[in-house]
This record gives structure tokens, sequence and C-alpha cells, in this order.
């Protein structure tokens, strides 16, 4: 019987990469649009990665957590190899794909609450809870005012970033590993 160690590594490495990334645009707030925009499109892939592997790993569930992984996962990946593939035009892309991308992911995340209160505990629900809820409300405000995301954008997506990788590492640390 193979015994797990209760720590997600993939969930640690994404948490570092989505800290570092937000502190950089943070600190970097000069850097053209589209430096950042190639970034956000790596991080972006290996997100989507991680859901659509949630969702290989959640298919013997049934219920609609699992299949929002994978709708999500593959959303992620189309976004962040548009975003790599065409950095020039990041501005643009990142006006109509980073909010749809804001919406999936913390839809997915939404989806698996039970699942995450269940196994880490009513902390990380909770923290968890609140970090997917103002994504969400900025995924749509940033859908309803594209400008908003274009001027805002940096900001935003920084904060949101540092949140999103605390939020990684918090699952990492959890007992999320011991699913089985």
């Amino acid at each position: 019987m193979r015994r797990r160690s209760g720590f997600g590594w993939l969930e640690l490495v994404i948490g570092i990469a989505l800290i570092a990334l937000g502190v950089f645009a943070f600190a970097k707030p000069e850097l053209a649009l589209t430096g950042l925009s190639f970034a956000y499109g790596v991080t972006v892939v290996v997100m989507g990665v991680a859901d659509i592997i949630l969702f290989i790993e959640m298919e013997r569930y049934t219920g609609f957590g699992p299949i929002i992984s994978l709708i999500s996962g593959v959303l992620s990946v189309m976004t962040g190899l548009m975003l790599v593939v065409y950095p020039g035009t990041g501005a643009l892309v990142l006006t109509i794909l980073f909010p749809l991308w804001f919406i999936a992911h913390s839809i997915s995340r939404l989806a698996h609450l039970e699942h995450i209160r269940f196994v880490a505990g009513n902390g990380t629900y909770y923290f968890t809870l609140i970090v997917n809820l103002i994504g969400l409300a900025l995924g749509i405000l940033m859908f309803i005012q594209p400008l908003f995301t274009l001027a805002t954008i940096r900001l935003i997506a920084s904060a949101y970033l540092i949140l999103l990788g605390v939020d990684s590492v918090v699952m990492a640390v959890s007992r999320m590993g011991n699913r089985r």
C-alpha cells in the first residue's frame, strides 16, 4: 500500500510561482504589459494542468465538481497558451480572457469546497471560500467593465495572484495530500 506524505508538492510549486509573480508585478509596474502577459500565460497553463490533474484524480466521484475542474483546466490552458504565443497582443487578450480565467478558476475552487472542508478542515475551507468569492466578484467586474480591467490589471492581478499563491500554499501544507 502506497503511503502519501500529506504534502501537496504541485500546489506548493504553484503557490510559490503565483506569489513570486504577484510580488514581481507589484515591484516592477513599469514593465510592459506584454512581458507580464507571457509570465501570466505560463502560470495559467500550469494552473490549468493542475485543474485537469484534479479532474483525473476525482473522476471516481460523481457530481458537478470534477467536470468544472476539467472545464476550468481546459480554459486555463487555452488562455495561458494564447498569452504565451501572442504576448504582444496581451493587453487586448487579457481584457477578454483574464476575467474568464478569474471566473472559471474561482468556480472550480468553489465547486470543491466540501471536499476541502472534509480533508483540510474549516480554516482552509473559509480561507478558500473568501479568496474565491473575491476572485469571482473581480472576474465579473472585469468582464462587465473591460476598460477597468485594462486600467487596473496590474494591481488587481498582482494582489489576486498573491492571494491565490497563499491559497495554494495553504492547500499544500494542509491535509489535502491525503486524498486516498
